[in-house]
């Protein structure tokens, strides 16, 4: 074998490590993400997890908006890429405790049954308007000591929350999506999709509970929205026993 022909078999010989280590390398990355993924979400590979809908506050049949329907494709999409199934089951079908499988929980109080024990039980610092009449505190927020109150169509509000409860290490997380309007719980799902990487960085695996401003949704849809404060700990502290006037004295 002559020099020229040692120096091509070494060239490819060392072209072929290289690729084969790069492709380690991309692959160890790779996982390492898919891996980070997985734990924010509770969903190693194969798992189950619950979407839980809504039904359309105005109506008696199980009858999902266009804009819920929009907020579970962006969650789909989610457990899809962490290799996971979903289970889509009505808010009232859903009598089961949490912990043993990542819950996805859309839409509010007034048409989540699920929701509203959601936030009994794990945010006694968060009270909504149900109210069905028309008026301006209808769908009003009170967390804490502060009240948002929503302006359709140009400023509304939603809570993102993940939240585990109890003391156990492997319990799977609870999302909540608790909008104003429906167009809100997709603008939180879509905020969830962009920022998780993000907010696996920050929180980990722990609870936190954010709200979210959705800006001019009559022009923009879900897409702008701003993160207007972490309401983690007013969220979970109980508030005071209810007064019939809070939400018209605030």
């Amino acid at each position: 074998m002559n020099d020229d022909v040692r120096n091509i078999v070494l060239g490819v010989v060392a072209a072929g490590v290289s690729a084969a280590l790069g492709w380690l390398a991309r692959t160890f990355l790779w996982r390492r993400r898919l891996r980070r993924v997985q734990g924010f979400f509770g969903l190693p590979d194969h798992s189950e997890s619950l979407l839980v809908v809504n039904r359309d506050a105005g109506g008696t049949d199980l009858t999902v908006t266009r804009y819920d329907v929009f907020a579970l494709l962006e969650l789909s999409a989610l457990i899809k890429d962490c290799r996971a199934h979903a289970q889509v089951v009505a808010h009232d079908a859903a009598r089961q405790g949490f912990g043993e499988r990542t819950e996805f929980c859309v839409g509010g109080p007034a048409s989540n049954r699920r929701m509203a024990a959601h936030l009994e039980s794990l945010l006694p610092g968060v009270r909504v308007n149900t109210d069905a009449e028309p008026g301006p505190e209808r769908g009003a927020f009170r967390i804490g000591g502060e009240t948002y109150r929503m302006d359709p169509g140009r400023t509304e509000y939603v809570l993102l929350a993940r939240l585990t409860a109890g003391e156990r290490r492997d319990a799977r997380p609870v999302f909540l999506f608790c909008g104003q309007r429906s167009i809100t719980n997709q603008a939180a799902t879509r905020y969830l999709a962009r920022n998780h990487e993000r907010l696996a960085r920050r929180y980990g695996s722990g609870s936190f509970v954010l709200l979210l401003k959705v800006v001019n949704s009559q022009a923009y849809g879900p897409d702008v929205v701003e993160l207007v404060a972490d309401v983690t700990r007013a969220a979970r502290t109980p508030l005071p026993e209810p007064d019939p006037t809070s939400f018209a004295d605030a």
